[in-house]
């Protein structure tokens, strides 16, 4: 297969695009270094299969290519409210763009939706049908409307023009590659562990998350992208939870850290659980995650350390 992976230099998808390669596809990677990093993607340039081009999908690009796999935007906190205009275009004009040219070669497109368009749920654990409590106006809304808006593109296209459509909902995924300055609870917990700093808690930690690691995430999103009969959306996450305390404490153990838990007060909008339903994926891709919280943390330590 000929294969566009938009936001391919990125955590996540540098980890598809290496995937992607080993099963014999050419990859064309696609990022314009906002998040993405070319660290992520320098041990795959000498292969002849790969190919990188530095592009903002707001604006139109023209290639031909089998299948197209959606997932540039910035996916963290601070960097999706570092430029909350630009986050929304990327999820909304970027998704236009990238439908306009799936419509135009007949290609497969995947969009890489996320949980947080169930947003402060108060349905628990979430379901696909479940549409989701979410604060229009709020400091997050640029990324969590801008991926519902991107649903709705995918679902429109799709039903109007006959594109063949996929929609995955990622829940809290890590790993190696993650971005040292993301902000998000994994990285930063390890950073401040390896570095013998305080490791940070907002509230009390008690809020809880469901953590996956990047190999069962690639993994469920080609099951995905080869299922021919089922367009989604599909919830992609690990469903056993853990409470912010329980992951702030088992990272100072497994890194052996001297580090202390403090606590600061919540941000705007942070949901209090966050835990996927995955049935759906079960009976339709036959698929599950499968490397335990502590396997992978053990992984990304030692990435972080090399780093370090």
């Amino acid at each position: 297969m000929r294969t566009l992976v938009t936001g391919g230099a990125g955590f996540i998808g540098s980890h598809l695009s290496e995937r992607l390669l080993a099963e014999g596809n050419d990859v064309i990677c696609l990022d314009n270094f906002f998040t993405g990093s070319k660290e992520n993607i320098k041990h795959l340039m000498d292969n002849l299969n790969f190919e990188l081009v530095r592009h903002d999908i707001i604006e139109p690009i023209l290639l031909e290519v089998d299948r197209i796999y959606h997932f540039a935007c910035p996916a963290s906190p601070i960097h999706y409210q570092y430029n909350p205009v630009k986050t929304i275009k990327t999820s909304v004009m970027g998704t236009i763009n990238m439908l306009g040219l799936a419509k135009r070669v007949k290609s497969r497109i995947m969009q890489a939706s996320t949980s947080e368009i169930y947003g402060d749920p108060k349905v628990h654990p979430q379901k696909e049908d479940y549409w989701g409590n979410v604060n229009p106006i709020g400091i997050r809304s640029c990324y969590d409307e801008g991926k519902r808006v991107a649903e709705t593109l995918m679902m429109d296209y799709h039903r109007q023009n006959n594109v063949d459509i996929k929609i995955v909902r990622i829940f809290n995924t890590y790993g190696p590659r993650m971005a040292f300055n993301d902000g998000r609870v994994v990285s930063n917990f390890i950073l401040q562990a390896l570095k013998g700093e305080n490791i940070t808690v907002y509230g009390r930690g008690n809020q809880t998350r469901s953590f996956q690691y990047v190999s069962d995430l690639v993994d469920g999103v080609i099951r995905m992208m080869d299922v021919d009969d089922f367009i989604g959306p599909v919830n992609l996450g690990n469903p056993y939870e853990f409470t912010i305390y329980e992951l702030a404490s088992k990272i100072i153990e497994l890194t052996g850290s001297s580090s202390k838990i403090i606590h600061k007060s919540l941000p705007e909008d942070d949901p209090t659980q966050r835990k996927p339903f995955i049935g759906l994926a079960r009976e339709k891709l036959e698929w599950e995650p499968v490397v335990k919280l502590e396997d992978g943390l053990r992984q990304t330590i030692e990435y972080f350390d090399k780093r370090l």
